[in-house]
């Protein structure tokens, strides 16, 4: 079992938004040709957060499921994911989380709050009491349970705060 991913869920405005804290509109919305800005990114990670939590809520009167057993392929993501905190290079993202190509830092970091307290509400209203038996795929890890969902939020933003942090530095 996992240790409190919703705990650690917490850190994620920290963990994404005090590297851009002080730093000027020009330079959440500067990337390399061809990469993300840091507003991108950060409504990337809102838009995830956005669309699993949604997706909770509007299954929270669904009858108790079964995960449907996990492809070759989703065994694999799910390892490289979860067990190394590894994203293969060069993967898109999905379309529904590809952030637009201009966004401001005022909407980007706006939609991401508000991903974080739709998952405030998704802790609150659902667990424990629907723990392992509700689900949402994942595109690339298959069914997950509320909390595994919370575990990958944690993992996807750690390793897009790297990236904000590296887009800082250049």
């Amino acid at each position: 079992m996992m240790t409190a991913p919703y705990a650690r869920l917490a850190e994620l405005r920290s963990l994404v938004l005090a590297p851009l804290q002080d730093r000027s509109d020009s330079e959440w919305e500067r990337a390399p040709a061809g990469k993300w800005t840091p507003a991108q990114i950060v409504e990337h990670l809102a838009l995830g957060l956005m669309l699993s939590a949604e997706t909770f809520q509007k299954r929270r009167d669904h009858a108790p499921m079964s995960r449907r057993p996990r492809t070759p392929a989703e065994q694999v993501a799910k390892f490289l994911i979860f067990g190394l905190h590894w994203f293969p290079p060069g993967r898109k993202a999905p379309e529904r989380t590809t952030p637009a190509a201009q966004i401001t830092r005022a909407a980007a970091e706006t939609h991401f709050l508000a991903g974080l307290e739709a998952w405030d509400q998704v802790d609150r209203a659902l667990l424990p009491t629907r723990r392992v038996d509700l689900f949402v795929k994942h595109p690339r890890m298959g069914d997950l349970t509320i909390e595994e969902w919370m575990h990958f939020h944690v993992i996807h933003a750690r390793h897009h705060a790297r990236q904000i942090r590296q887009r800082l530095r250049t």
